[in-house]
C-alpha cells in the first residue's frame, strides 16, 4: 500500500495544481476592465466641471473658476485619450477645434474678474457643447 503514496501523492499534487489554473483562469475571464462609454465620461468628468465652473464664477471666486477651467480641460483631454474615435469622429480634433476659443474667453474673463464678460464666454461655451452633442447624434 505505501508503494503506491508517492504515486498517489504525485496524482493529488498534479490534480490540485489543474484545478488551481482552472480558477485562476476562470477569476481572471471573470474580472473585466471597465471601459466607460463617451457618455459616461461626459458625466462623469465633463459635467460636474461644467457646473462647478459657472458656480465659481457666480460667486465672483475667480481662484476656484480658473481652477475650474483648467480641470475642465484635462477632463476634455483625458476623453480624448479614453475615446480617441467615436462614431468615426476624431476626438480629440472635434475637442480641440470647438472648445479652444470659448475656453480663451472664459479664461480672459476669469483672469479679468469680469462677471459679464464670463457670462457671455461660459454661454458661448455652453452652446458649443449643445452642438457638439447633435451633431454627434448624443443629445
Amino acid at each position: 500500500m505505501f508503494r503506491n503514496g508517492p504515486l498517489l501523492a504525485l496524482y493529488a499534487g498534479a490534480v490540485t495544481l489543474a484545478l488551481l489554473g482552472e480558477v485562476r483562469a476562470q477569476a481572471a475571464a471573470e474580472r473585466q476592465v471597465y471601459q466607460p462609454s463617451l457618455g459616461d465620461l461626459m458625466t462623469m468628468a465633463i459635467q460636474p466641471r461644467h457646473i462647478k465652473l459657472g458656480l465659481a464664477a457666480r460667486e465672483k471666486n475667480w481662484a476656484y473658476a480658473a481652477y475650474e477651467l483648467r480641470e475642465l480641460q484635462s477632463a476634455f483631454q483625458r476623453v480624448a485619450r479614453t475615446v480617441p474615435v467615436y462614431k468615426s469622429t476624431d476626438m480629440a480634433g472635434l475637442i480641440i477645434a470647438t472648445t479652444s476659443a470659448p475656453m480663451e474667453d472664459v479664461a480672459a474673463a476669469i483672469k479679468a474678474g469680469d462677471s459679464g464678460k464670463f457670462d457671455e464666454a461660459y454661454a458661448q461655451l455652453t452652446e458649443t457643447c449643445n452642438a457638439c452633442h447633435q451633431s454627434t447624434a448624443t443629445k
